[in-house]
């Protein structure tokens, strides 16, 4: 435990926190003023300000229980109950997977496929109509002001799918980004359906987000426009400590030697779930892009296939124009233990 004083000051708490989580954490001092923020339910910025403020005996005690439950490898985002993502806050809580900012990336690429989809429909049949998003398929933060008509094709809503969707962060995200659209987010976890509908109520999207009990797709009612996935995909001996130690199993485990399972059997469903020009985006290990672009081939095999691996997602992509079946967009997460993440995007065109 810390051993405190009494009247200690912020700084002197501060300074006294990150020495004790020095040895477990990568951000002590971070961690440190985060923790001490929500306690005092101050932003981190006032902390600086006014460290000569000494914290009552109450705060100080409520402070050292979160610092030594730190010093035990729990989330940051577990002791504050709040993370943020694609600049928004969620609860989270250990009945779900903590968001991370590598699956910004899924959002960005799934916004991308929106816009082009938009510009291919409005500008259908003229000639020299060139694809701003052909060569950088991931340029970050499409434009939200400019979205409000992408969730229309054909006169018809666009529908988006989230499988597995945990805290609802995905979903959230591409629902606010997407005004229009209509987003389903399923998920095994009753429990974690419990925190995403708290998020979706946090944002006020219970009118545009469906929350689905099931297995994967199972749960959806229809075909979709867009289905995205952060699934469950690592090996769990692999994996860093304090996620095994806290995190939930259900949505790290991948299953089989390589973290694949929920890859097969969700890309062996995908055909049934797709309305005809759909589009997948999964996030994936950075070890598991070949096994799971041969997934992806055993589930259209009429499909031309490219992958773009090393860092990169600005080659080749097929314009909708040409797009028979699908085009998938695979981003990557990585963990402390495994190698650097490789980004991968696979186009599949006729």
């Amino acid at each position: 435990m810390i051993m405190t004083m009494p009247q200690q000051s912020i700084r002197q708490l501060l300074a006294q926190a990150s020495a004790r989580l020095q040895p477990s954490s990568a951000t002590p001092r971070l961690d440190a003023e985060l923790l001490l923020a929500h306690v005092l339910g101050w932003p981190r910025a006032r902390l600086l300000a006014e460290g000569t403020h000494t914290p009552d005996v109450a705060q100080v005690a409520a402070y050292e229980a979160l610092v030594e439950r730190r010093a035990n490898l729990e989330p940051v985002a577990y002791l504050t109950g709040e993370r943020e993502f694609y600049g928004l806050l969620f609860h989270v809580d250990g009945r779900v997977l903590v968001p991370r900012p590598e699956t910004e990336l899924l959002i960005d690429v799934a916004l991308s496929i929106i816009h082009r989809r938009d510009t291919h429909i409005h500008h259908k049949g003229t000639k020299g109509t060139k694809d701003s998003f052909a060569e950088d398929p991931t340029r970050l933060r499409v434009d939200s002001k400019n979205l409000g008509a992408l969730s229309v094709l054909g006169g018809e809503t666009l529908t988006i799918a989230d499988i597995g969707t945990g805290s609802g962060a995905i979903a959230v995200a591409l629902a606010l980004h997407v005004p229009q659209a209509q987003v389903y987010a399923t998920d095994i976890s009753a429990e974690a359906l419990a925190v995403a509908l708290a998020n979706v109520a946090r944002h006020g999207l219970h009118q545009r987000v469906t929350l689905l009990h099931g297995d994967l797709c199972e749960a959806l009612p229809k075909p979709v426009d867009l289905l995205v996935s952060n699934p469950p995909y690592t090996v769990l001996a692999e994996v860093d400590e304090g996620v095994r130690r806290h995190e939930p199993h259900l949505a790290l485990d991948g299953g089989e030697p390589q973290g694949i399972a929920l890859y097969r059997r969700l890309l062996g469903q995908a055909p049934r779930y797709l309305r005809p020009g759909g589009a997948v985006v999964l996030e994936i290990g950075s070890w598991q892009g070949e096994t799971v672009l041969a997934l992806a081939r055993e589930s259209f095999p009429g499909a031309e296939v490219t992958l773009h691996m090393q860092g990169t997602m600005a080659a080749s992509i097929a314009s909708f124009g040409n797009i028979a079946n699908c085009s998938y967009g695979l981003g990557v997460r990585g963990y402390p233990d495994r190698r650097p993440p490789t980004a991968v995007w696979l186009t599949f065109h006729a």
